[in-house]
């Protein structure tokens, strides 16, 4: 679909799907899990395993996210490049993302690596808005490595 033929239902929708997507980041990266909440429907299934994860129900990965983040002292999820397919209530994205990610070490200093994947997402619209129905994570790259920190 090129930028002529978008209604604006079409540009509505996906300013709305990029706004899900920043939500997402900005509660992964302040640990604001009820705005997490914001971003899945209730059945949702997430899969994290190419760059080390899980992968599971919402309400399992959500539990593991909020322990498997908890060491870090930051965490900068920079999203871009989105390509977003419409299918009337539903839509497809795959969006990059970049995520340095700094693991407290016992003298105070950070150690630092970063995950280059994709979010490769199924969204839906709910009457509360866009919201993710399945994400898989495709890994990029890994740069560095966690130093026997979390996996």
């Amino acid at each position: 679909m090129t930028a002529a033929h978008l209604t604006l239902q079409d540009v509505s929708d996906r300013l709305q799907i990029k706004d899900l997507l920043t939500r997402y980041a900005l509660a992964i990266d302040t640990k604001d899990w009820a705005l997490l909440d914001t971003c899945f429907v209730v059945d949702a299934e997430l899969d994290y395993t190419s760059t080390g994860g899980e992968k599971g129900s919402y309400s399992e990965l959500r539990k593991w996210l909020k322990k498997v983040l908890a060491p870090f002292a930051v965490t900068v999820h920079f999203l871009g490049n989105t390509s977003v397919e419409l299918d009337g209530d539903r839509a497809r994205a795959r969006t990059y993302l970049w995520n340095p990610m700094g693991l407290q070490k016992a003298d105070g200093d950070l150690h630092w690596f970063t995950v280059s994947a994709h979010y490769v997402d199924e969204l839906v619209r709910t009457d509360d808005g866009w919201r993710i129905q399945r994400r898989v994570q495709e890994r990029a790259a890994i740069i560095g490595a966690l130093a026997g920190g979390p996996t």
